[in-house]
């Protein structure tokens, strides 16, 4: 599986023998500070980009480096756009939900409804759509897999969409994640009778990858 969980548990960015601690923890509270009103602006991106390029660049940090990489992908149209802000907001969920000196900053989901067994997955005119952050990187990249194969990107859940792909970097309790509500109506519409499935990351990614 492509992962960076192993990147996440190594980093030094939570060791004070490799980064300055006041930058560390300052950066953890403006992670906080930013996605405490539930979302992301470009302003706010941009500031978030431009404050880790000033402090915390030059130090080849792996956690910080997969955060300042997104946001220079999520940036370089000069646009923010709805989905990149989610993504955005579900990352920093994340990085700012964990003190300083954790030795993991991620946990895999491992309570969800995912289908079980998962399901055989097609590509062809079949519509995927992603929720949670992924580790195999930004979710564009992610959409440009499947389309490379035939595959359609939904816009919201709804009973047009085959496959809901939940991202790997993600928090234990789905139901009050910030990306609980994609799971919930998914949910809903399985219970149904809607042909929708609910797959991991884990999943996608060894189908994709073998």
């Amino acid at each position: 599986m492509v992962d960076l969980h192993q990147e996440f548990q190594n980093s030094g960015f939570f060791h004070e023998a490799r980064i300055d601690r006041r930058s560390a923890d300052a950066l953890v509270g403006i992670a906080a500070g930013l996605a405490a009103d539930g979302k992301i602006n470009l302003q706010e991106a941009e500031f978030l980009k431009s404050w880790i390029e000033t402090h915390l660049c030059h130090l080849g940090d792996p956690v910080v480096n997969i955060l300042y990489k997104r946001l220079a992908s999520m940036l370089s149209d000069g646009v923010l756009d709805s989905d990149e802000s989610a993504e955005l907001l579900d990352m920093l969920h994340q990085f700012a939900g964990l003190p300083v000196g954790s030795e993991q900053i991620c946990t895999t989901p491992n309570s969800l409804p995912l289908d079980n067994p998962a399901p055989d997955l097609s590509w062809a005119d079949r519509v995927f759509l992603f929720t949670g952050v992924m580790a195999y990187g930004p979710r564009k990249d992610c959409e440009s897999l499947i389309v490379e194969r035939g595959g359609l990107i939904g816009g919201s859940v709804s009973k047009k969409v085959h496959y809901l792909v939940v991202g790997s970097i993600g928090n234990d309790q789905w139901l009050h994640s910030s990306y609980g509500t994609k799971i919930k109506k998914a949910v809903e519409l399985r219970e149904s009778g809607v042909p929708i499935a609910i797959i991991s990351e884990d999943h996608w990614q060894r189908v994709l990858f073998g």
